[in-house]
């Protein structure tokens, strides 16, 4: 009997997983604050948001309560927690709310903060590339999927980090909030494209049965990695439509900008 079959996956071992009342609780959070937004005399805020934040909620919990048994379930797990539930997330600037909330000083602070040198160097893209990427291959091509079959502890934390990662990179990449530190958006789309090759020669080696190191038939590994190649190729569609739209061409410099002549004053 496989490892995969002999052991239920991590997190639905006792039942219901209690990882999955994270996400309401993190909407919930995030409602409040918007509805304080919305009192009376407040600046608002877009319904639009709220909706994409609550949107990337459900998405973790699908991805939390989705069996895991084999490695099809996986796979769904990966890209539910990995890939669209952070889209979502982001799109709901959970930042920029953060900041309309709190208080003037502790809010300045939190300014400080994403302008520290760590910051910078943790919100670069290619830093959410290396956690994103870097632990999908380490994940599938190293014993540790594996030991997360037989560990639910270990399962858990793969898990949190796939949903911290893939936010950071999506955050870095075509987030709506704050990022004083953001390179170009030229230079975003290279990152992106990168992640894209990286992603889908991960689901190349899986559907050969290549260095990989998963306990599955090979009816499993071609079928979650079909999953992971084109769903996977459809969050990184949405990723880069969101990086395009926040667009905006740049001014050609030493060119100054024309304004319309002032109308001439009456006395």
């Amino acid at each position: 009997m496989r490892a995969a079959d002999a052991v239920s996956h991590a997190g639905h071992a006792g039942g219901f997983p209690a990882t999955a009342l994270l996400p309401a609780v993190m909407f919930w959070a995030y409602l409040a604050a918007a509805l304080r937004l919305r009192d009376p005399g407040g600046p608002g805020w877009a319904h639009r948001r709220t909706v994409s934040f609550g949107l990337g909620t459900l998405l973790v919990a699908a991805g939390l309560l989705a069996p895991g048994d084999d490695f099809v379930g996986h796979m769904w797990q990966h890209l539910l927690i990995g890939m669209l539930a952070p889209l979502a997330l982001v799109l709901g600037a959970p930042v920029t709310l953060l900041l309309r909330t709190l208080d003037r000083r502790t809010a300045r602070r939190l300014v400080h903060l994403l302008r520290h040198p760590a910051a910078r160097v943790l919100g670069h893209p290619v830093t959410g590339l290396l956690l994103t990427a870097g632990g999908l291959w380490l994940l599938h091509l190293t014993p540790l999927y594996r030991a997360t079959l037989e560990n639910p502890l270990l399962h858990t934390l793969t898990q949190a980090h796939f949903l911290l990662s893939g936010f950071l990179f999506t955050w870095s990449v075509a987030g709506r909030d704050p990022g004083p530190h953001r390179p170009r958006v030229p230079v975003r789309l290279v990152v992106l494209g990168a992640g894209v090759a990286a992603h889908a020669t991960i689901a190349q080696l899986l559907y050969a049965g290549v260095l990989v190191d998963v306990p599955a038939t090979g009816a499993e590994l071609r079928a979650g990695a079909t999953l992971m190649y084109y769903l996977g190729d459809l969050a990184e569609i949405a990723l880069a439509l969101a990086l395009l739209a926040t667009w905006r061409p740049e001014r050609p410099t030493g060119r100054p900008a024309t304004r319309p002549a002032a109308a001439p004053v009456r006395a």
